[in-house]
């Protein structure tokens, strides 16, 4: 269905996303993506309110939608399809955005898609980079997700190989963050603080690495252990009476998570006979992860995908670059009466 108009609604936690995009036979066009956020509401809390969230979306909701219809210079008549994130997320904010798709479906009079967010943060690397090859690695790292997807086609068939068994890496990031007393959300400031630091002056444990792991986990990550050993080396320093060099600290964490998803990752490929990797998702705008990812696809021979940052945290892009992916395969709409899941299974692309 080339030249098809997809508007995509993202509300699966603090950012409202909306985005148009035209469906394309060899890959689809962003026209415009607008992202309203609520981070600055939950950063007393120290994380999401999910309350506070809903109400954002109610928001933010209409007004996104008007900007991201004047950006585009298109008339909301002209929309094809709709696209909106059914899950995995929050159940609050998936609810205001799967509403709100449904209304304007039966407003317009036009399908409607239910698609899943994990999947979509790497569906949007195609409105970057053009549209995959037959079968692709994902890796998708975020502060709710690390997920190891295997994907032969997009929009109809996504293998999850591994995932997190505890933290995700996003979410040790901002773990290890509020040790440190940084900010929340603890991310960007150990990311900046790592770039001065030494990688190797403490040796973190990696986890889910030592062989006994490999039969049983080899594709699943584990961050739980990693930011506890942080914070016990840490509580000793202090205890003793020590400066913490927090560069170091930061640089040393953020290499033992790099290490972990990069080495899984690149294992998974050469079993997996895949030479292209896709990296998506909030975590993926880490300096180090980048970086480290860069070098050792390039020593494996991997062919890597990683879209710029602006569209590694959540936004109407992704949801509107799967919903175009999956209109181009002819898949079935979803029904008005399509539900949201928060635990939304990773290998269920649409509801």
């Amino acid at each position: 269905m080339a030249d098809a108009l997809v508007l995509g609604i993202e509300t699966s936690c603090d950012e409202t996303g909306v985005a148009l995009v035209r469906v394309g036979d060899e890959g689809s066009e962003l026209l415009t993506d607008v992202v309203a956020s609520s981070m600055d509401e939950h950063a007393r809390f120290g994380g999401i309110i999910p309350e506070i969230a809903s109400r954002a979306h109610l928001e933010a909701m209409v007004p996104t939608l008007g900007t991201a219809l004047e950006r585009a210079d298109v008339d909301l008549g002209q929309v094809d399809a709709i696209a909106v994130t059914a899950g995995p997320g929050l159940v609050g904010p998936l609810t205001v955005g799967a509403a709100a798709a449904k209304a304007l479906a039966v407003g317009l009079g036009v399908p409607l898609y239910g698609v899943n967010h994990v999947i979509g943060h790497a569906a949007v690397d195609e409105l970057v980079h053009g549209r995959f090859p037959d079968r692709v690695m994902a890796l998708v790292v975020s502060g709710g997700h690390s997920s190891l997807l295997l994907v032969d086609d997009v929009a109809t068939d996504v293998t999850e190989l591994g995932h997190t068994l505890d933290d995700a890496a996003g979410e040790a990031f901002d773990k290890v963050g509020r040790l440190l007393g940084l900010p929340y959300p603890g991310g960007p400031h150990i990311d900046r603080l790592a770039r001065e630091g030494d990688p190797t002056a403490i040796r973190f444990p990696r986890g889910l690495t030592a062989a006994k792991d490999q039969a049983r986990h080899a594709d699943d990550f584990s961050f739980s252990g990693l930011k506890t050993a942080v914070a016990r080396w840490v509580e000793a320093r202090q205890d003793a009476g020590e400066e913490i060099p927090l560069n170091d600290v930061a640089a040393s964490f953020a290499a033992a998570v790099a290490d972990v998803l990069t080495a899984k990752t690149i294992a998974a490929c050469h079993r997996h006979g895949v030479d292209t990797l896709v990296i998506g998702g909030g975590f993926s705008a880490n300096s180090q992860l980048r970086e480290l990812a860069a070098e050792r696809c390039a020593e494996a021979g991997i062919t890597l995908r990683i879209p710029p940052i602006r569209y590694c945290t959540d936004n109407g892009a992704m949801i509107a670059a799967l919903g175009a992916a999956v209109l181009r395969a002819g898949v079935a709409p979803s029904s008005l009466d399509l539900p949201v899941d928060s635990s939304m299974p990773l290998t269920q692309v649409t509801v």
